[in-house]
């Protein structure tokens, strides 16, 4: 449900106090659970003023059955919410709390992904949890930046975990891959150095990949993202090659204050 109004955001909680709150919710639940109870999973899920709270007991036999968990919990997951909120991160969206007999429990946090709501969030949660908990553009995931109206920046990876080239994602229509490098390659540079990095796919070869970043306002990607599609018919991230594509192919102008933001993205310092 939607509460009206908001609140400010009270001061963080260390780590003994997030877990004596994460206690607390455990003691509360397990206290409202009837004999016999084997486990029981609940779910908080939160979006600015707008929150739910869903339960599901499983019996010894293995049956699930839903519970309506005690209403306090809803204060303390919402405390807990509030109190690990970290400017770098935001806080998270959803938790799922399970408790297992005797005692045991495990606590999922959720920052990233947007729930499984129940009934959808009214428009402005999402321009509101941005207010009450905002993060910078690259910690902000694309459905909250999109429906909240966030200045947030998309950042384009072209490299995987062990530092090479992502070559599984679809290839580039051959129709359009000229439109998109040059696309890639004529946005806006906001970072540069005055080196170049080595080919990850021609380590003999000269060093050769522009250690640059560019935005569009929208994207930031680094410059070896161009190269690689260029030299190697390396595609970017799907999602970077349709929003060209929605473009027209057209680098839009950037003003200095979107410079700016994408610089800050890519450093984490704060906007001067």
């Amino acid at each position: 449900m939607s509460q009206p109004g908001s609140h400010d955001r009270p001061a963080s909680l260390d780590q003994a106090e997030q877990q004596q709150l994460i206690q607390e919710i455990g003691r509360v639940i397990a206290q409202a659970l009837p004999p016999g109870w084997h486990e029981v999973n609940v779910e908080y899920r939160a979006l600015g003023a707008h929150h739910e709270l869903a339960a599901q007991l499983t019996a010894p036999n293995g049956t699930a059955v839903p519970l309506a968990p005690p209403r306090e919990v809803t204060g303390l997951f919402d405390r807990l919410r509030n109190g690990m909120y970290q400017p770098d991160r935001g806080t998270w969206v959803s938790a799922l709390y399970r408790l297992k007999r005797p005692g045991s429990y495990a606590v999922d946090f959720n920052g990233d992904y947007e729930p499984a709501w129940k009934s959808a969030p009214p428009p402005e949660a999402y321009a509101e949890e941005l207010r009450l908990h905002p993060r910078p553009g690259a910690s902000t995931p694309a459905w909250l930046a999109e429906r909240g109206g966030a200045p947030g920046l998309r950042t384009a990876e072209v490299f995987d975990g062990s530092g090479r080239p992502i070559t599984e994602r679809p290839a580039v229509r051959p129709e359009e891959r000229d439109q998109v490098v040059e696309y890639l390659e004529r946005a806006p540079i906001v970072l540069a150095a005055r080196s170049y990095d080595a080919d990850r796919l021609d380590p003999e070869g000269a060093a050769a990949v522009p250690m640059t970043f560019h935005t569009d306002g929208t994207w930031i990607w680094p410059g070896a993202v161009g190269y690689y599609l260029r030299r190697h018919d390396v595609a970017p991230q799907p999602d970077l090659v349709a929003h060209i594509r929605e473009r027209g192919f057209r680098v839009p102008e950037i003003d200095e204050a979107t410079r700016d933001r994408a610089v800050a993205t890519i450093t984490g310092e704060p906007v001067r």
